[in-house]
């Protein structure tokens, strides 16, 4: 992903509202199948770590990310996001400078 591409996606998820929220237990197999569930759904997503949760935020990003096959975009605070290409031609978010096939 190129810088362009990701200033381009944390503009977009400055407006959106997070859609997962990781607790106490940290990354646990049901919040990482609701993360990958979002992602499927929406391709671009926020989580929120509530502040009980005393693992590394930027760890649990990298995580998160390797697990979904997704890609960090940002961690600011206690918020990540998250991006990973969808395959609905439909709802795909069109990245500046990415080459798609148009059929």
């Amino acid at each position: 992903m190129t810088s362009k591409q990701r200033a381009y996606l944390k503009s977009l998820a400055m407006t959106m509202q997070p859609t997962v929220q990781i607790g106490k237990e940290a990354l646990t197999p049901e919040v990482t199948a609701s993360i990958a569930e979002a992602l499927a759904a929406r391709e671009l997503i926020k989580v929120n770590v509530q502040q009980n949760c005393l693992e590394d935020i930027h760890q649990m990003a990298q995580t998160a990310a390797e697990r979904t096959r997704s890609q960090v975009v940002q961690v600011i605070g206690r918020k990540i996001v998250l991006y990973r290409e969808g395959k609905d031609e439909h709802r795909k978010i069109e990245l500046p400078g990415a080459a798609r096939q148009r059929r």
